[in-house]
C-alpha cells in the first residue's frame, strides 16, 4: 500500500511544513540559530532606544562583562554537558577575589598568589566531583554546601585582615580601556577568546572531548567502554572550580579591591549563560560556542535593562523566564541513554 493511500503524500503542503520543521530543528541542534537572532534582535532593540550603546566605549565595557561571565560559565559548561550542575561557582569567585588580595596585602607576588589560589580550588572543586561521582551525591547538595563554605571563608578573611591594592598590571588586565600588544582591545576579551577557541576544540577534536560526551549520554556504557567516568566527573568540578577562582582574581583586578560579595551576581548566571546559549541540561547535547553566544545575549539584556532604569529583580525575572523557555524546548529531549 502507498503513502497517499494512507493519506500521507509527502507532496501535499503539511509534508512540506513538516520537512521544514525538521530542517529548522536540524540546524537548530547544528549551530545556536535562534540565540544569534536573539542577540541581534536585543543589540537592535539597544542602538534605538539607547544613547550610546552603540558607541565604541560600550562595546568594551559589554565584551569585557561578557567575558567574565563566559569564564565563569565555561567549566559550567562541561559539568552541563556530563548531566551534572555546579553551583558552588560564585563561591570559588568569591573565594578566589578575597584571597588573592589578601595575599597581596601580604606582600606576595603575582605567580605564587594566583598559583596558591588556584591549588586550593582546584584541590576542593575535585573534592566536590569525587563526592558526586563516588558516592552518587546529587550535584546540586554537594556544590551549594561548597559554595556556603567558600563565601563564609572570604568573609572571615575580609573581616580578619588588611587588604593591599592588588597589581595594576591586573587592573589594567581586566579594564574595559585596556589594550593589547598595542590595540584597543582589553586583555581580558582576548583571554576569553583563546580559552573559547581552546575548550571548543577540546570539546570536539579530542579523545578527552569524546569522553566527556560519552560519559554525559550514557555512564554505564562509558565505563564498559573503558572511559574512566569517575576521573572525567572529578575533573570536571576541578576544572569548573579552577575558571571560576579564575575570574575571582580578575574580578579583584577589576574592581581593586576585595569583595566577600563578588560572586553573587554569578551564582544562577553562569548556568543561565550555559542554558539559553542552547546546551542541554539532559547532558552531551551542546558546545561551548553556545555559551558564548549565552553569555552575550545575558551581558547585552542586563545592559539593556539597566539602562532602561530596571533594577535587579527585574534583570532576575527576565532570566527567569528566559531559562524556562529554553528548558521547555530542549528539556523534552529524552536522554541519549533512555533512546538506546
Amino acid at each position: 500500500m502507498s503513502i497517499a493511500r494512507e493519506g500521507q503524500d509527502l507532496t501535499s503542503p503539511s509534508a512540506g511544513r513538516v520537512r521544514a520543521r525538521a530542517r529548522v530543528v536540524a540546524l537548530q541542534r547544528s549551530a545556536p540559530l535562534a540565540q544569534i537572532i536573539a542577540l541581534a534582535g536585543l543589540y537592535g532593540v539597544g542602538a534605538a532606544t539607547l544613547e550610546g550603546f552603540t558607541s565604541l566605549a560600550s562595546l568594551k565595557a559589554m565584551l569585557v562583562l561578557a567575558a567574565l561571565l563566559g569564564l565563569a560559565a565555561t567549566g559550567q559548561t562541561i559539568v552541563v554537558l556530563l548531566g551534572g550542575l555546579d553551583l558552588s561557582i560564585a563561591g570559588f569567585i568569591s573565594f578566589g577575589d578575597v584571597l588573592f588580595a589578601v595575599l597581596s596585602g601580604k606582600g606576595w607576588a603575582f605567580v605564587p598568589a594566583l598559583a596558591v589560589v588556584l591549588a586550593i580550588a582546584l584541590a576542593l572543586g575535585a573534592v566536590n566531583g569525587y563526592l558526586c561521582a563516588r558516592f552518587g551525591l546529587q550535584p546540586i547538595v554537594v556544590t551549594i554546601a561548597m559554595g556556603f563554605v567558600l563565601v563564609g571563608i572570604a568573609q572571615v578573611e575580609v573581616s580578619n585582615f588588611t587588604v593591599g591594592a592588588v597589581p595594576a598590571f591586573l587592573e589594567r588586565f581586566s579594564s574595559a580601556t585596556g589594550q593589547t600588544l598595542g590595540l584597543g582591545i582589553p586583555p581580558v576579551v582576548v583571554m576569553w577568546a583563546i580559552v573559547a577557541i581552546l575548550t571548543s576544540l577540546t570539546l570536539a577534536r579530542t579523545r578527552l572531548g569524546r569522553h566527556i560526551y560519552q560519559t554525559g549520554s550514557n555512564p554505564v556504557a562509558a565505563e564498559l567502554a573503558l572511559v574512566r567516568t569517575l576521573r572525567i566527573r572529578t575533573g570536571a568540578f576541578a576544572f569548573s572550580a579552577l575558571c571560576a577562582a579564575v575570574v575571582g582574581v580578575l574580578l579583584a583586578g577589576f574592581t581593586g579591591s576585595a569583595d566577600a560579595s563578588a560572586g553573587d551576581q554569578y551564582l544562577f548566571t553562569s548556568l543561565a549563560a550555559v542554558i539559553v546559549g542552547g546546551t542541554s541540561i539532559v547532558g552531551a547535547r551542546g558546545d561551548y560556542w553556545r555559551t558564548v553566544v549565552g553569555a552575550l545575549i545575558i551581558t547585552v539584556l542586563s545592559t539593556l535593562l539597566i539602562g532602561h532604569g530596571y533594577g535587579t529583580g527585574d534583570q532576575q525575572i527576565l532570566f527567569g523566564v528566559a531559562i524556562l523557555l529554553v528548558v521547555v524546548v530542549y528539556g523534552r529531549e529524552a536522554r541519549l541513554r533512555d533512546r538506546v
